[in-house]
């Protein structure tokens, strides 16, 4: 384990508006802020056709493809997060959210694209004094979490 110490810094009340997308809209509202570090909690709906990657194709291989899924119908939310800059300072969500309608239930990450129906309210609590970065992994070719 690795691990970096900060602060919480202010925290930002969001109501997301029907038809916004996530991870874009709080992605767009950090970097807007200057907020480069912070943890997001999300609750509300999100909409027919939202997309959300349900993990890779294959299971341990050499090349990590991921397996997006398609949502179907309006679904309930609940989803926490971490927002940490890539190598270019460019404020990046890692969002994974459970979902679901009547009974069923999905699990996902939400960079796929998650569009917002009726409302997204999202709690952003900024983290000062980290220096935790993302960067592109060698081995998988994701951008993973460097502390």
């Amino acid at each position: 384990m690795r691990y970096d110490e900060g602060q919480v810094g202010r925290v930002f009340v969001l109501r997301l508006e029907e038809g916004e997308k996530i991870p874009e809209v709080i992605e767009n509202f950090a970097r807007e802020k200057g907020v480069q570090r912070a943890m997001a909690i999300l609750l509300g709906g999100i909409d027919d056709g939202s997309r959300v990657v349900v993990g890779p194709e294959a299971g341990r291989g050499r090349e990590i493809v991921p397996l997006v899924h398609t949502l179907s119908g309006i679904q309930e939310i609940l989803a926490v997060g971490t927002l940490f800059p890539d190598e270019k300072g460019n404020p990046v969500l890692h969002m994974h959210g459970a979902s679901g309608r009547e009974g069923g239930a999905s699990v996902g990450c939400t960079r796929a694209g998650v569009t917002v129906w009726l409302v997204g309210e999202v709690i952003l609590l900024e983290i000062l004094g980290s220096r935790a970065v993302r960067t592109k992994d060698a081995v998988s070719g994701l951008s993973l979490l460097s502390v």
